[in-house]
């Protein structure tokens, strides 16, 4: 059974930084291991909807590719450790509005990557707060 865990969520003040991590584990539907899967992280704040927040994406040429939602692109780096089976967000320059539960996701398919639908599996989600 497949098991994605986030930690390193928190409370941190604006301006500050945080690192949100997820370890990814058991054997997946598809066979595939997840060095070759899409990973994501998305957020979801009290009242709205999930949003995308940021891919590290894998394809056939066994190019790794990130991807960046427009409000997170500069402040937010996206990396992933294949030894380890995990996939970590960097995140700096926090502010009151990055304020929300944390997702991390992975993904069989090559296309789609900010699609909370193409995703095949999730974790449980960590809280991040920024104070003003």
């Amino acid at each position: 059974q497949v098991q994605l865990v986030e930690s390193g969520g928190g409370l941190v003040q604006a301006g500050g930084s945080l690192r949100v991590s997820c370890a990814a584990s058991g054997r997946t539907a598809s066979g595939r291991t997840f060095s070759t899967y899409n990973m994501g992280w998305f957020r979801q704040a009290p009242g709205k909807e999930r949003e995308f927040v940021a891919a590290h994406t894998w394809s056939r040429d066994k190019i790794y590719f990130a991807y960046y939602t427009d409000s997170v692109r500069g402040r937010f780096t996206i990396s992933r450790d294949n030894a380890e089976n995990t996939v970590s967000l960097q995140m700096n320059s926090l502010k009151p509005e990055d304020t929300a539960v944390y997702y991390c996701a992975a993904s069989s398919r090559t296309a789609f990557y900010s699609d909370y639908a193409s995703y095949d599996y999730w974790g449980q989600g960590t809280q991040v707060t920024v104070s003003s």
